[in-house]
């Protein structure tokens, strides 16, 4: 149960959003946006930096899903993981990849390049961070600085969504009715 009213004030500023929500996503409005309107500037922050991020360019698309994956799964923010799937799946990323992330450290179905993201991943949403030098040194002789840059970025971003969702109560939406992600890393990243 959400912790806070989704049922915003309606300012031109969400009934624009909502608009423009409603054609890129399936007829739905993301919970995190109506919370978000309960404060305009907090919204319009939001929607000016998740414009940006949409333009980041130099990480492997793969890689950054897997990355926003793992994070938000470490976090245990199944709204995240809902809407992650959705959106990861209609970008072309493999859903097989998708579903096994918090099994990782098990599957077959990553690469080694893959595997060091998702350590990467769970190690910076940790808190503690547990990154380590060595960590860092390796992904960035893989990647380059511009997409190391743009992997640590994009972590940090996760742990700021998956965190604002967590801690307003926003749960699974339905975006990913039809996935098997399962909700939780928990299990996955206590190993």
């Amino acid at each position: 149960m959400a912790r806070i009213s989704l049922d915003p004030p309606r300012t031109l500023l969400y009934r624009v959003a909502e608009r423009y929500a409603r054609r890129k996503y399936a007829g739905m409005v993301p919970d995190p946006g109506k919370a978000m309107a309960h404060n305009w500037r907090v919204l319009l922050t939001y929607l000016l930096q998740e414009a940006g991020t949409a333009r980041w360019n130099r990480l492997d698309p793969t890689l950054k899903a897997l990355a926003v994956t793992a994070s938000a799964a470490r976090i245990n923010c199944s709204w995240c993981m809902d809407f992650g799937y959705w959106e990861h799946t209609h970008a072309g990323i493999d859903p097989a990849k998708l579903r096994a992330v918090p099994s990782w450290r098990t599957s077959d179905v990553f690469s080694p390049l893959e595997r060091r993201v998702l350590e990467f991943s769970e190690a910076a949403t940790a808190d503690p961070v547990e990154v380590t030098d060595d960590m860092v040194d390796l992904l960035r002789a893989e990647l380059g600085e511009p997409a190391m840059v743009e992997l640590a970025a994009i972590v940090a971003l996760e742990n700021q969504r998956s965190r604002f969702n967590s801690s307003l109560g926003l749960t699974s939406q339905g975006f990913g009715d039809h996935c098997a992600v399962p909700a939780t890393g928990t299990e996955a990243a206590a190993e």
